[in-house]
């Protein structure tokens, strides 16, 4: 029986800003107010600002979560020096080059880019290291200015912007009769799976896994893909391992709100441990309808809004090849339905008893990834700083349990935990941001282990008032290669 190890991980991060009226909360609060279309729009960010900012940067690889420390909050006054799109793990995607994404991602005919757009959309891909030529065949040849603006005004369709208000191009609907297919919810579905696609890609690319050794696929996403018969259907992950070449995979949607991302780690890791599959990929696309989810906090601070980013990852989970970090299947954490809804219910399930099942303290763990909201965004919104809250409440319970003096409480974060990073999107925020950064850390050295604690709102279903969780923990290989 074989050993699951981490064998790699990516981060995209896609700038969007232009789609952000398309948001969940800024569609419903413009119904309301037209004049806010136009505050939203002037205050978003240019890709390169975006590009600069410190918690992006973090998000993809190319600077550890402590480096945060140096600057002071709001990280918005920062801007990076040289900072770089790309990274070892993914990048940052400029919105031109998502339109083309969204394009190649749409098989059914759904999207149409302007011509002249198109061809600069084209220019620009062709120097992307993970675009092929079958790709830029893909593109097409793009429509005149005034066909779409007739697709437009022809309604059941949503207008595409560039620039905050330059029309780029239209998403019709898929059903003139079915409300779930139509152009706003395709346009979710489309972008989680084009911001998927470039994650995928990534990860394969970025640690030498070919597309063809990837058996399965788990996709780990919150949006809903189906019609009006089979609402939330699935299936994202193989939609998306089509476009990445893994043509021996198979594939399925694990849905569980922000926890999603844990439960498909534990999913992966027990097929790859019971020898079903050699490697398992766990993708999770962006999410647009959080875009813009907190901006009335934004404008009210005089901020940008930097909700105008989607978040993608990419994980493989592998057969032990006695070099990545091995993912302990002995010490999953998981909130029983009998546990309760309280911080300290679930840390209970989720940190005490697995650590107690393989002799663990609290202490003994290096690093704790939690829920990594970036305060930038969570502050403004009087929603407070959601990982200093969980670190707080962890180390209470180390006190509590004798294994903290209480004169350390303070610097528990310091040592154990980290800044927020991550971008508000659900299921990219919980825990997950940090594993390309524990993998690389215990690779070089740096910490032994670090424990995953993701959490769910099952409640936000109107099916239960239950709460969820998992979490998982990942410590150094000792290089015996267990298979």
């Amino acid at each position: 029986m074989t050993r699951p190890v981490i064998k790699g991980t990516s981060y995209v991060i896609t700038h969007t800003p232009s789609l952000v009226r398309y948001g969940s909360k800024p569609v419903r609060e413009i119904e309301k107010n037209k004049n806010l279309l136009n505050d939203i729009l002037t205050n978003l960010r240019s890709f390169e600002e975006a590009v600069a900012y410190p918690p992006n940067q973090v998000f993809i690889g190319n600077m550890r979560p402590e480096h945060l420390k140096e600057y002071e909050r709001p990280w918005t006054n920062v801007q990076l020096e040289n900072a770089s799109r790309f990274s070892e793990w993914g990048e940052i995607l400029p919105e031109t080059e998502f339109y083309g994404w969204l394009k190649i991602a749409d098989q059914f005919n759904l999207v149409f880019l302007e011509e002249n757009f198109l061809e600069r959309v084209k220019k620009e891909m062709a120097e992307h290291p993970l675009v092929t030529e079958k790709d830029l065949e893909a593109l097409g040849t793009g429509e005149t200015a005034e066909e779409i603006t007739k697709k437009v005004d022809a309604g059941n369709s949503l207008p595409l912007y560039i620039n905050k208000d330059e029309l780029a191009g239209v998403i019709l609907t898929g059903h003139e009769e079915d409300k779930n297919l139509s152009a706003h919810i395709l346009l979710e579905n489309l972008s989680n799976k084009a911001s998927g696609i470039v994650a995928m890609r990534h990860v394969l690319r970025a640690f030498d896994i070919k597309p063809e050794e990837i058996d399965y696929v788990i996709g780990c996403d919150e949006e809903a893909v189906g019609d009006r018969y089979q609402r939330g259907g699935g299936n994202m992950a193989k939609s998306i391992a089509e476009h990445a070449g893994c043509a021996n995979a198979t594939g399925s949607d694990i849905k569980s709100f922000c926890c999603a991302p844990a439960h498909a780690v534990s999913v992966a890791s027990a097929l790859v441990q019971s020898g079903i599959y050699q490697n398992v990929l766990v993708i999770g696309g962006g999410s647009l309808a959080k875009l813009g989810m907190k901006f009335a906090g934004s404008l009210s601070k005089n901020m940008p809004v930097t909700e105008d980013i989607m978040g993608a990852i990419g994980i493989i989970i592998g057969e032990d090849d006695g070099k990545s970090p091995v993912i302990r299947t002995d010490a999953f954490g998981k909130h029983d339905i009998s546990a309760g809804s309280s911080n300290q219910a679930i840390y209970q399930s989720l940190i005490i008893k697995p650590l107690e099942k393989i002799g663990l303290n609290i202490t003994d763990i290096d690093k704790y990834a939690v829920e990594l909201h970036n305060p930038d965004v969570t502050e403004p919104n009087g929603n407070g700083n959601v990982p200093r809250g969980s670190y707080r409440t962890i180390a209470a319970m180390a006190v509590m349990r004798k294994e903290l003096d209480r004169t350390e409480m303070e610097s528990f974060e310091e040592k154990h935990g980290m800044p927020g990073f991550s971008p508000t999107q659900g299921h990219i925020a919980s825990a997950i941001p940090f594993l390309g950064h524990a993998r690389d850390m215990i690779i070089r050295g740096e910490i032994d282990n670090s424990m995953f604690v993701g959490k769910g709102s099952l409640f936000l279903g109107k099916m239960t008032n239950l709460s969820d969780g998992m979490s998982f923990l990942i410590e150094k290989n000792d290089g015996r290669k267990v298979i």
